[in-house]
């Protein structure tokens, strides 16, 4: 119906004149103002009657230049093109974020191209690799002392990190996801430490126990890297195989029939598949809340939905819907991801009471499971 109105109104005015004066002509609606200023004239300043109070001078706002009011200029004046502006330093591909207590780095590179830089740039500080496994992007370093390792990394170490007893020995252990947004990386360190003379297998925290020697590492990976994506990198093939997807992925129900995608992993690396796989499927991520576990979706509106601000054209012909019809059409739900023992379930809700309709579940479920892999 608007486009209707709006070709009807566009005919009646076309038919109505002749030509097209009326749209870019000197007279038009749309006519060039760049010398419009040269009419304007500097006039008295404002006089106020003796009777009324002062309170302070009144100076002109919006005074006219000398140089512009200018009695001798005439004819046409070309508006100059603003310069551009100056972009000053470059965008990192390396980002450190927080969250709380948690710190971890973001690439703007798929983990088969981070996997071989981050685990060089611990065997050149000293560290021994212990145990590696490529294909979940996580490797250990053993049991070591500050003084075993380089002397630049434990002078670093020693100077940024406090209560820490020289002769107790740590391991670090690296884990490499891949992020929310395609081809990137998110980067996670944790420390685990044992006090001098155990021989203890003490296993790594859930989250970090020392923040500092945890966002030390994490710090001087961050200018390690940024500094080695200058000179290339290599991608690790073996990495770069079945990165993205866990292990074990079914899609099933529970005892009231609702579908349930259950994945074979832990919830840090569950979130970041789960996101992945809503883009890829080209499904909208309105919101997300990672400490609850949720995304929020809208299935009306495609993942790359286009921001560009239509023009008088298309707004004439209605060509780009409203806010208004866009909120009318929406089809919002809760992607949650729920951990249960060493797996995430992933589930559908139409809100946080109201379980989603189970055709609508399954098909987001199987979507995500489609491009897991």
């Amino acid at each position: 119906m608007k486009r209707l109105v709006g070709l009807s109104a566009l005919a009646l005015a076309i038919s109505s004149t002749s030509g097209c004066g009326w749209l870019w002509g000197d007279e038009g609606y749309f006519r060039d103002r760049g010398s419009d200023y040269l009419n304007d004239r500097q006039t008295a300043p404002m006089q106020l009657p003796p009777s009324a109070d002062r309170p302070k001078q009144l100076d002109p706002l919006l005074p006219i230049p000398r140089h512009v009011a200018d009695t001798t200029a005439s004819g046409k004046y070309e508006v100059p093109r603003p310069q551009p502006l100056s972009v000053r330093g470059e965008t990192s591909e390396f980002s450190l974020q927080k969250s709380g207590d948690s710190r971890w780095l973001v690439a703007q590179r798929t983990p088969a191209e981070v996997w071989p830089m981050a685990r060089q740039f611990f065997e050149d500080n000293g560290f021994r690799i212990s145990d590696e496994r490529p294909q979940t992007g996580e490797f250990s370093t053993a049991w070591q002392r500050f003084d075993e390792l380089s002397a630049t990394m434990a002078r670093r170490l020693g100077s940024r990190v406090s209560g820490v007893d020289p002769r107790a020995e740590t391991r670090v252990r690296v884990r490499i996801e891949p992020g929310v947004q395609r081809n990137t990386s998110e980067i996670f360190v944790v420390s685990a430490e044992r006090p001098a003379g155990s021989s203890a297998d003490v296993v790594f925290p859930a989250q970090s126990t020392n923040p500092s020697l945890d966002g030390a590492l994490l710090d001087e990976l961050l200018a390690n890297l940024a500094r080695r994506v200058e000179q290339g990198g290599s991608v690790s093939l073996l990495a770069a195989r079945d990165f993205d997807a866990p292990s074990r992925v079914s899609l099933s129900e529970d005892g009231s029939g609702n579908p349930v995608l259950t994945l074979d992993t832990d919830f840090d690396r569950a979130w970041s598949s789960v996101g992945r796989s809503l883009d890829s499927g080209n499904v909208r991520i309105d919101d997300l809340n990672r400490s609850l576990g949720l995304y929020y979706i809208n299935l009306a509106e495609g993942a790359k939905q286009d921001d560009e601000e239509s023009g008088f054209w298309s707004r004439l012909f209605g060509s780009k819907p409203s806010d208004e019809e866009r909120e009318a059409r929406a089809e919002r739900y809760q992607v949650r991801l729920t951990p249960i023992g060493n797996s995430v379930q992933v589930t559908v809700e139409k809100d946080l009471n109201t379980v989603a309709p189970a055709d609508v579940a399954r098909r987001v479920l199987s979507l995500i499971q489609e491009h897991l892999g």
